[in-house]
């Protein structure tokens, strides 16, 4: 069991999973920059290893990148100042793919002779080494490991005529998971993959009617931006002087958001597709009650930040009182690998602290998101039970995580999961928990709410159910045994246009409010 854990621990930090990254983009706004900065500011949950801002000045781009968090990166007030002009785009970086160097700092630049590029790009491509290794055939010269410095190759060798044919066609080429801002010296692009996989909002700011760009509606609220539409699957929109135009630069198209979003990463005051993240949680955990009661529970507890609305449904599920068992330190920003068993586990209680006067002597019911690696979970269990717990029961507001993901997420071996080599029992051992019971898949798709015009349900939970929405390309070796074998499946690209029927804001189930 130690090894286990060990082991595990020695792959990965601290947090369950890690998002890929974050975006935010405005134009017509001679605050453009400052904007931005708030707006990162409020998607710093999405990535923390770097940040980075272009600001386009009357044509000319101008680039800003550091890593750590936002306010280390524009610490130095001078960085910001340095970012004139009446558009921005900007980045927040938590790698999956590439090196940790300041090259892979996103927004991206590229400085070619007749004019200048810059990009920044939430998710995964699956097909990022096979194009690259045909680009450096070509003689292409990549300045990053990033897989989003592909789609700039793309764009500047693209024999299409006009500019906006010449992304599309690149944009063609590309398979996974992207949300793309581009901004050149005339516009601001917003792209998105052909399965919408990562959330990708527009807002638009009530005193000039400026456009903002983001991956997710809270950094509009931050900003003061009034939310418009959901970027929709495969769309090309450009927005420049004249307004915002919406083409798709391909119409085969579906929907299949990364449940994820809703479970884990994003801000419970966001809404994506129309479902507010918090109470999608709220569902969840009260569904979590319905199929996994714990007789002779007293109390409820919540794993701060992320689980604390699935606790809260779960508690009015249960009819159990909702108690702050564990505090978060919100000043510790990010835990790296310890050396030590002795460092790692402090490296955890730097983070939280169980508070003993509510737990002590108490059944409690630890709800969390999710459970991906264990090693949190059996230190907080632990923590718990030092404080004096009578005994911990773990509530997982979502599915058995058995499978890796390749749309965006950090998880992308099975290696690492504790679901897909562990029995629940073995499981159950490990945390050192009294007993642990999972969300079924039907209940967290339920839960969420999305309704689809053809009765899918919208999303990818290929991570609990083994069954992707397309192929994987590159990472196809990865899953190559488990699909022969039937454990995993994967549907074909899309061949038909997905339309919302209404692209502002898509269907929900009756009562999903």
């Amino acid at each position: 069991m130690n090894q286990y854990v060990n082991e595990v621990t020695e792959q990965a930090a601290y947090s369950s999973l890690n998002e890929e990254c974050g975006i935010f983009g405005v134009w017509g706004r001679d605050d453009a920059a400052n904007l931005t900065y708030y707006g990162l500011h409020a998607l710093q949950h999405r990535g923390q290893e770097g940040a980075g801002i272009v600001a386009n000045n009357q044509g000319h781009l101008w680039q800003e990148r550091g890593i750590g968090l936002v306010a280390e990166v524009f610490g130095d007030p001078r960085r910001l100042e340095a970012l004139k002009g009446q558009a921005a785009i900007g980045h927040l970086r938590y790698a999956t793919a590439g090196a940790h160097g300041i090259e892979n700092i996103q927004p991206l630049m590229a400085n070619f002779h007749d004019m200048q590029l810059a990009l920044a790009h939430n998710g995964n491509l699956t097909n990022a080494q096979t194009l690259r290794n045909q680009l450096e055939e070509d003689g292409a010269i990549f300045q990053s490991s990033s897989d989003s410095e592909i789609i700039l190759h793309l764009i500047r060798r693209s024999q299409a005529e006009t500019f906006d044919e010449k992304i599309k066609d690149a944009l063609n080429q590309l398979r996974g998971g992207f949300a793309f801002l581009l901004l050149t010296p005339h516009a601001l692009y917003a792209m998105l993959d052909p399965h919408g996989f990562r959330p990708f909002v527009i807002g638009q700011m009530p005193d000039n009617g400026s456009y903002v760009v983001t991956s997710e509606t809270a950094a509009l609220h931050v900003v003061g931006a009034k939310y418009v539409r959901d970027v929709q699957p495969g769309e090309l929109i450009r927005i420049d002087k004249d307004g915002m135009n919406i083409t798709h630069y391909t119409d085969k198209t579906t929907l299949n958001v990364d449940v994820m979003e809703y479970v884990y990463f994003a801000r419970p005051d966001s809404d994506i597709h129309g479902i507010n993240v918090h109470q999608a949680r709220k569902r969840m955990g009260a569904a979590l009650a319905k199929e996994q009661p714990v007789p002779g529970a007293d109390i409820v507890v919540g794993v701060p930040n992320s689980s604390l609305s699935a606790a809260s449904g779960y508690a009015e599920g249960a009819g159990l009182p909702n108690e702050m068992g564990l505090v978060k330190n919100q000043y510790i920003a990010r835990t790296f690998i310890e050396a030590t068993q002795d460092k790692r586990e402090r490296a955890v209680r730097m983070k939280l602290s169980a508070v003993e006067a509510v737990v002590k002597d108490k059944n409690v019911v630890l709800v969390d998101d999710s459970l991906v690696r264990g090693t949190t979970c059996r230190y907080i269990v632990r923590m718990l039970k030092e404080a004096g717990a009578k005994s911990v029961h773990v509530r997982i507001a979502s599915p058995i995580f058995k499978y890796p993901a390749f749309y965006g997420i950090d998880v992308q071996t099975r290696a690492e999961l504790m679901g897909n080599n562990h029995t629940l029992a073995e499981m159950t051992e490990l945390i050192e928990a009294d007993s642990l019971e999972f969300l079924s898949n039907e209940s967290l798709v339920s839960s969420i709410g999305l309704q689809m015009p053809d009765g899918e349900t919208g999303l990818t939970t290929a991570y609990f159910s083994g069954h992707y929405p397309s192929p994987i390309y590159d990472y196809s070796p990865e899953m190559a045994e488990a699909k022969a074998s039937g454990e995993v499946t994967f549907d074909e690209e899309p061949t038909s246009l997905y339309v919302p029927q209404n692209p502002a804001e898509d269907q929900r189930v009756e009562g999903a409010n």
